[in-house]
């Protein structure tokens, strides 16, 4: 497998942060639109706990990706200060 480059996993950051923010959007679209009932608040909830693992998951992965993004900048930065 190829290393990405930096620009590619900046987009892959941005896809991610987007996504996340789309999940917000939904849940809170869902959680809005519920009854105002013991079910609907029960529903709400698990609604969010669901939103709050999947965006945690997101954040994990993204900050996975930016430092790996990092370790390859300062490798260029490196090898381009060994080449001057």
């Amino acid at each position: 497998m190829q290393t990405p480059s930096t620009t590619q996993l900046h987009t892959a950051i941005e896809v991610l942060k987007r996504y996340g923010e789309y999940i917000n959007h939904k849940a809170e679209n869902i959680v809005v639109q519920l009854p105002n009932t013991h079910f609907g608040g029960s529903l709400a909830a698990r609604v969010e706990v669901l939103n709050i693992e999947q965006v945690t998951r997101i954040q994990t992965v993204v900050a996975q990706l930016e430092k790996w993004r990092d370790e390859l900048l300062q490798q260029k930065r490196q090898c381009v200060s060994h080449h001057v």
